[in-house]
């Protein structure tokens, strides 16, 4: 399988590259979307790509953008790909990674929701009880499933930084009440549909991610990528039990392997031994095809 690390298109002004995504200007209602092979992890982008792993990525994006476009409009357009990459040799080289989305304004809010407690919410919940001032039960095991999927957002950082939790009422501030509420009341009910879906085909949604975008009439969109392995914990349904970090099917075999390492988590990002590449590969080619049966 090839890999694609970074596009170079003729013809089309490079506006944004960002961890994965390389984002050209088509004109001022359409934008290019290219989901490189590129990896991060902590926040630094490793040097190696994941063959096919953009490619998995779109496919899994557009199957859930069209799955959920019952509850919210998203980015997409109809328009196809020959249409503004015109060399053929660069179409064929980008593959099922580039998709042509309308060009809206984008919030400054991760939209974060946990069904389960793990990761940054794990931490803080062992501190705290609490996850971005949401009070849990006491006495949660590592990977618990939490009693209802709870809406825990994020600022946006710069390439290179991190984000920062926060609480419901510091997007309240960014966004203003009816926004805020939109985008908290979208994210719970997408996560809560798709969770129920894929646990059906044996992964749990521990969480995701997800972003929005306005359209000229203040309409909100989910934009960026939905329910990928890049975007959310996907667990074997099969192999979970509480009290123990899961095994994934997304990036954190990869963010696994590098604890083992003595490094500090800045540039550059470590070299993956061929074994790591080849079997984070596998893991986003299995969670596609579990997901969408193709």
């Amino acid at each position: 399988m090839t890999a694609l690390y970074q596009s170079d298109l003729s013809g089309l002004e490079l506006i944004n590259r960002g961890k994965v995504r390389d984002i050209y200007a088509i004109d001022a209602e359409h934008m290019l979307i290219v989901t490189s092979d590129r990896l991060s992890a902590f926040d630094v982008i490793l040097p190696q790509p994941i063959p096919g792993k953009g490619e998995v990525l779109t496919r899994v994006s557009n199957f859930w953008f069209r799955r959920m476009a019952h509850i919210l409009p998203n980015h997409l357009t109809d328009i196809p790909l020959a249409e503004v990459v015109k060399d053929a040799d660069e179409r064929a080289a980008l593959g099922d990674r580039a998709i042509v989305v309308r060009k809206l304004e984008p919030l400054p809010v991760e939209a974060i929701v946990r069904g389960y407690i793990i990761g940054s919410g794990w931490k803080d919940y062992q501190k705290t009880g609490q996850v971005c001032g949401i009070a849990l039960p006491s006495g949660l095991q590592l990977a618990d499933k939490l009693p209802e999927a709870i809406y825990t957002p994020s600022t946006k950082a710069e390439l290179g930084a991190h984000d920062e939790n926060v609480d419901f009422e510091h997007t309240v501030k960014l966004l203003g009440q009816d926004l805020a509420e939109q985008v908290r009341d979208a994210s719970l009910k997408i996560y809560t549909e798709a969770a129920a879906y894929a646990l059906e085909k044996g992964i749990i949604i521990a969480d995701t991610k997800f972003e929005f975008g306005l359209d000229p009439d203040g309409r909100l969109h989910i934009i960026d990528e939905a329910l990928t392995p890049d975007s959310s914990r996907f667990w074997p349904a099969d192999q979970y039990r509480p009290g123990i970090s899961p095994p994934s099917f997304d990036k954190q075999f990869v963010r696994d392997y590098l604890e083992t390492l003595d490094w500090d988590k800045t540039p550059p990002g470590p070299e993956l031994p061929q074994e790591i590449i080849d079997k984070t590969a596998e893991k986003y080619r299995e969670a596609e095809q579990r997901l969408t049966g193709k």
